[in-house]
């Protein structure tokens, strides 16, 4: 499988720059993982990193490659298919009148 350096903006992993297995489509994953283990045992913590264009050339426009930056909400989407429903809205707690 063919791989890509790619570099990693903020978080712990701030200016590191590591090898990424690409997809068949020749791209990056879209969201990268890093679990870090717990030093007392516990559940590792993961690490969230979203992928975005690393820049882009001045004449045409064009694309540079990828870069990942941190996520730290922590939390990737849901894919959004056209037969799922949305999530309900957690409803408002109603204020007494009076």
């Amino acid at each position: 499988m063919r791989s890509e350096p790619t570099s990693f903006e903020g978080g712990p992993m701030d200016g590191r720059t590591l090898p990424i297995l690409l997809g068949p489509t020749g791209h990056p994953p879209k969201w990268y993982e890093i679990p870090v283990p717990d030093p007392d045992g516990g559940a590792p913590t993961v690490l969230l990193y979203e992928r975005v264009p690393a820049g882009y050339s001045k004449r045409l426009g064009l694309q540079k490659g990828w870069k990942y930056v941190h996520s730290p909400a922590g939390v990737k989407p849901r894919p959004r298919w056209p037969w799922t429903k949305p999530k309900p809205k957690p409803e408002q707690e109603a204020q007494p009148e009076g």
